[in-house]
């Protein structure tokens, strides 16, 4: 079985051709392609919790720094750090590789 990505897992319907892409835009998690491949996943759809602008409990999250402590406790970030185990992409490689510092 293929590794979900978050808009599958989380059935938001924001991904292109989304049922929710017209109403709340594109996820930036569906178009972020510098974490393309990471983590077994399409753009940034197992690298969500580091892409800015993500959108959960109907909110648009802000950068990394300040929406991590939240992302920590979601059950895909869990799915993900479990199915990754130690091949799991480290937070600092996916700034390195989204260019935050």
């Amino acid at each position: 079985m293929a590794a979900q990505n978050c808009w599958e897992y989380k059935k938001c319907g924001r991904e292109k051709g989304g049922v929710k892409a017209t109403e709340l835009g594109v996820c930036s998690a569906f178009i972020e392609t510098r974490v393309n491949g990471l983590n077994n996943g399409k753009n940034g759809g197992r690298t969500c919790w580091a892409v800015t602008g993500t959108l959960c409990g109907g909110k648009v999250q802000g950068t990394f720094a300040t929406k991590l402590g939240n992302c920590t406790t979601c059950e895909f970030f869990k799915l993900v750090a479990s199915e990754e185990g130690h091949n799991q992409v480290s937070n600092r490689d996916l700034l390195a590789k989204l260019k935050i510092t």
